[in-house]
């Protein structure tokens, strides 16, 4: 018999209800997916520190930054790069029951993947953003120098060089860093959230 049979979830009176209305927002999670170099952590960045300088309540989770600690047991291997994406989806369930709007920036290459964490959430709660740039534009930018190291066989599979980049085919919002500025960018995942009630204080 398995232990999780004797694993039971334990509710409490504080629903996420109760923790969005205090909080002034409709919680959902932001998440940016595209090529590295494309523009995700810039762009969550610079919307994060709108979002808390309007008052409303956000958090990042960066594919980097992740990786030093909740996944830092983790390789670049497929099996583990699966594993990665569902513990954020897992952890980005949490903090939206929290009432928090989350932003992520993480590559995510796969769609499998992306419907994956997209069945954890509640209808209207996922928002998915497209971060495209052209790879040639992405390989220019090489702000981490990672591209080289691909092109030079230092990186295994790395996504769009080695190893595939599947953009999303309905994402409820697109970018185009290759042509937009950052605050276009920006603007235009704030008009989507004014439009859809997440952000509901004056």
């Amino acid at each position: 018999m398995s232990d999780k049979v004797h694993v039971v979830w334990q509710h409490y009176d504080v629903t996420s209800s109760d923790r969005a209305a205090i909080k002034g927002q409709k919680p959902c999670v932001i998440w940016l997916t595209g090529l590295s170099g494309s523009g995700k952590s810039t762009v969550g960045g610079h919307l994060d520190s709108y979002l808390h300088s309007q008052g409303y309540h956000s958090y990042i989770l960066d594919g980097d930054n992740v990786r030093h600690g909740l996944n830092k047991d983790l390789t670049f291997s497929e099996e583990d790069r699966i594993e990665n994406i569902r513990r954020v989806g897992e952890a980005s369930k949490l903090m939206a029951d929290a009432g928090l709007i989350l932003i992520t920036a993480f590559i995510s290459p796969f769609r499998a993947d992306r419907a994956m964490v997209r069945e954890l959430f509640e209808p209207g709660q996922f928002i998915e953003v497209f971060v495209n740039a052209p790879l040639e534009v992405c390989e220019q930018r090489d702000v981490k120098g990672l591209y080289k190291k691909a092109r030079a066989g230092e990186i295994k599979d790395f996504t769009g060089i080695s190893s595939p980049y599947e953009a999303p085919d309905a994402a409820e919002i697109q970018v185009n860093t290759g042509d937009q500025t950052v605050e276009e960018s920006v603007e235009t995942i704030i008009e989507y959230l004014n439009a859809n009630g997440y952000l509901k204080k004056p």
